[in-house]
């Protein structure tokens, strides 16, 4: 099976545009299943998935459910390519999954956060990237990604790249344009130090901020704010969006 992987991985990479992360999720995902049939020889059944199922049953039903996707999309396009004639997971059913409601904080606990003791330069930077995370609803991808150019302080707005490479014109609130401004012209070129970077937010070695950087700064501030609730980015996206909705925006417009 590992030659098909790699056929499969390389289209999902190059035609679909997949991120990386995907990519990767796929192909532990069906290297774990290949190494479960050992090299097996004969046509793979839907019994061969069953049986590998089973095999995560100490795993959540959504961890199953995401397998069964990946290996129904995986025989699907083996099928399409007519590398085998059907696609064994078709008879496969997905578990049933309770919906879970998105975690978000309220407007009280969003105050709490965005209060920012602001002693120094990466404070000065922290607060300016929880605020505009906060003010715009922009997925943490998209915040890191920024530029100095994607900003217009002429038209208070900002060119975000979103999923599928599709550019969208998001507007700055006024107390995230407030502190944007004032790390831009007075702490981001302290940081950056003898550094360049076209990125919006840098980290203290002056290089483009990271996931794993920002999770560490926001879950610092939740301990500094004693907010017990499971923070993340995507948190402050749901808060943004619940807290339009409280006051009065359209459902359809927020989604």
């Amino acid at each position: 099976m590992k030659q098909e992987i790699e056929s499969y991985i390389d289209y999902l990479k190059y035609e679909r545009k997949l991120s990386d992360n995907t990519l990767d999720s796929y192909e532990e995902n069906l290297t774990m299943f290949d190494n479960y049939l050992n090299k097996k020889a004969n046509a793979i059944s839907s019994d061969d998935i069953r049986n590998f199922l089973i095999t995560l049953n100490d795993k959540s039903d959504r961890t199953r459910a995401h397998y069964i996707t990946v290996l129904n999309n995986y025989f699907s396009f083996l099928a399409s390519e007519r590398v085998i004639k059907n696609n064994p997971c078709e008879e496969i059913s997905q578990p049933k999954l309770s919906k879970k409601l998105p975690n978000y904080l309220t407007i009280e606990e969003i105050d709490e956060l965005l209060d920012i003791e602001l002693n120094g330069p990466l404070d000065f930077r922290n607060k300016a990237m929880l605020e505009l995370l906060y003010a715009s609803g922009l997925r943490i991808s998209e915040l890191l990604n920024l530029k100095l150019n994607d900003i217009s302080f002429d038209e208070d707005v900002l060119k975000v790249v979103g999923k599928g490479d599709k550019e969208r014109i998001v507007p700055i609130g006024d107390v995230a344009l407030e502190y944007l401004k004032l790390y831009i012209n007075e702490y981001r070129n302290t940081i950056l130090g003898n550094k360049q970077s076209e990125y919006l937010f840098i980290n203290n070695h002056g290089n483009m901020m990271t996931r794993q950087g920002f999770f560490k700064i926001l879950k610092k501030q939740c301990e500094i704010k004693g907010i017990k609730k499971e923070v993340s980015p995507h948190t402050l996206r749901h808060s943004f969006a619940a807290h339009l909705v409280q006051n009065g925006a359209d459902l359809k417009s927020v989604q």
